[in-house]
């Protein structure tokens, strides 16, 4: 019974991370704008299951990437809160895995969509 009560615990953390993210992180909640705008875009054009795979798995990467550089932002700030030229350069990298992820699905979905709309 403790187990499992502590696996409890451990979801309710893991839930309130993602609550503070959406509360705290501008680009965090953009993107997931943008993600309720691609499932209803998705929805209309009627996917094919390997297509929705595609589709999911880059809105996946794209929030988790997202959510590292946004721990890294707040670690390094926490740790170094005055400007220090490689606290910069660890965000600056952070995002970069944003934007390569980003780009990636950006091209997978106009892969998957443009020929469905046009």
């Amino acid at each position: 019974m403790a187990d499992n009560n502590k696996r409890g615990i451990g979801l309710s953390f893991a839930i309130n991370g993602l609550i503070e993210a959406f509360k705290r992180e501008r680009n965090f909640r953009i993107h997931l704008y943008v993600t309720v705008i691609i499932i209803s875009i998705s929805i209309y054009v009627k996917l094919t299951p390997v297509e929705w795979l595609f589709i999911l798995t880059a809105i996946y990467f794209v929030l988790v990437a997202e959510l590292i550089n946004s721990l890294f932002e707040r670690v390094i700030d926490y740790i170094k809160p005055d400007y220090h030229l490689q606290a910069k350069i660890i965000k600056d990298i952070a995002a970069g895995i944003v934007l390569l992820t980003a780009s990636l699905s950006v091209i997978i979905g106009l892969v998957i969509f443009l020929p469905k709309l046009f």
